[in-house]
């Protein structure tokens, strides 16, 4: 028999034991399906259902995508180059998309003009969108209107030189004025701005335009995805600032300020964009003064700013009423009066608030652009449904031209949502 005292048997560890992995079953892709697509009978069952449509779709689209004809002259040639097999008629895509993008009339050799527009039109939002770039760069974002309205339309510069003027002046007036009021100096700002472009306006020598730079374009020749693109920023940029006024002046202690802020935005909600679409085609020119010409883009966009701001101005309302009263009392602690603490701690917290609302009337502006096809004028779809379609060679393809016009209207807003979903992460939204 061994002595146990005299030959001890032990085991002493000399590190801990390693974890174990999990199961093949509780992690990964397996551990996604299973919570996410298989957690119970009804997920499951709607999961292979929609595995089934989503198979059936692609069935068809894929081979209809990938046996696409991108040269050819008319739908006739495309369908012979197919010669019965499932395919789509890209060539009109190829052959078209001058038009799609600038308009049929918009001059070819000018081309350069929008392009370059577009280009510094990213150059200029990106010290308004991204917080980390120089603040010297917002001098460029406040001259880029100027330049680009001149880079589109040409003609003489000496017309966008009164219009920067012309803001210069109405700034300084807001600054006077705004002291008391925001509302009061906004609106201030903008009867002087008007008077000021009015008088510079009737100075511009005659004939000015003939011996210009850049060769004039009218607005009845822009068109394409060019003209809703140029009349969405146009519209976001100036309904955005006059939201915010509207939404303080319907807060105003001021009643006159307060009623005319509150009957514009119900006024303006109560009536369909399409409506006032057509008071801008038919019927503004006859509150300008006799003899003036309007120039219908100018109108348009009148009134979907003016449609866009109502909007806004109650999302903007939303988020003041969301604020706690302490707010308020602490820019009062402090000492501050009311457009300083509007502009220091009331606004920046409101706006952020609003964040979700204010681009939701964004991404749908910029989408209501295509109505601007029902009075005659020729945007993306407007050239869709008229020039092309119309055309015999093309007549008869809807897919790939809607498919391409979705296309484009998806990736802008898509941006614009992720972006939102980024600045709402910046700026940390929820209270804490």
């Amino acid at each position: 028999m061994t002595d146990q005292t005299t030959n001890p048997i032990a085991f002493v560890a000399e590190g801990t034991i390693p974890p174990a992995p999990p199961p093949a079953n509780e992690t990964g892709i397996v551990k996604w399906l299973r919570d996410n697509l298989f957690s119970g009978v009804a997920n499951t069952v709607l999961t292979l259902a929609s595995l089934t449509l989503i198979y059936l779709l692609l069935k068809g689209v894929v081979p209809w995508v990938f046996n696409g004809v991108w040269d050819a002259s008319s739908l006739a040639e495309c369908r012979e180059i197919l010669a019965g097999k499932s395919g789509a008629c890209f060539a009109v895509l190829s052959e078209r998309w001058p038009q799609l993008i600038y308009g049929f009339k918009y001059p070819a050799d000018a081309y350069w003009r929008p392009n370059l527009a577009f280009v510094l039109m990213l150059v200029a939002v990106a010290p308004v969108l991204f917080f980390d770039l120089p603040r010297k760069m917002l001098i460029f974002t406040a001259l880029y209107p100027f330049i680009a309205f001149w880079l589109i339309w040409g003609g003489t510069i000496l017309a966008p030189l009164v219009a920067l003027v012309g803001f210069v002046v109405a700034g300084a007036v807001f600054q006077k004025l705004g002291k008391n009021s925001f509302a009061a100096g906004f609106f201030g700002a903008i009867i002087v701005a008007l008077v000021v472009w009015k008088i510079g306006g009737a100075l511009i020598p005659e004939g000015a335009s003939e011996n210009a730079w850049l060769p004039a374009v009218p607005s009845r020749d822009l068109g394409g995805f060019m003209l809703n693109m140029m009349l969405g920023v146009t519209c976001v940029s100036l309904s955005v600032p006059l939201g915010i006024a509207l939404a303080l002046g319907r807060q105003s202690d001021m009643p006159l300020i307060k009623w005319i802020c509150v009957i514009f935005i119900e006024f303006i909600r109560g009536v369909p964009l399409i409506t006032l679409l057509f008071v801008a085609s038919v019927m503004l020119s006859y509150f300008f003064p006799p003899g003036s010409s309007v120039d219908l883009f100018l109108r348009v966009m009148i009134m979907i700013t003016m449609f866009s701001a109502a909007y806004i101005a109650e999302v903007i309302r939303g988020g003041l009423a969301a604020l706690p009263r302490g707010q308020y009392e602490a820019a009062d602690s402090l000492g501050l009066d009311y457009p300083q603490a509007m502009r220091l701690i009331i606004l920046p917290q409101a706006l952020k608030i609003s964040i979700p609302g204010i681009v939701n009337v964004a991404v749908g502006l910029f989408k209501d652009t295509t109505l601007v096809s029902v009075i005659s004028m020729f945007d993306l779809v407007g050239m869709i449904r008229g020039p092309i379609l119309a055309s015999t060679e093309w007549n008869g393809v809807y897919w790939e031209l809607f498919g391409f016009a979705a296309l484009l209207f998806f990736v802008v807003c898509y941006s614009i949502s992720q972006y939102s979903q980024w600045l709402e992460r910046r700026l940390a939204t929820d209270h804490r």
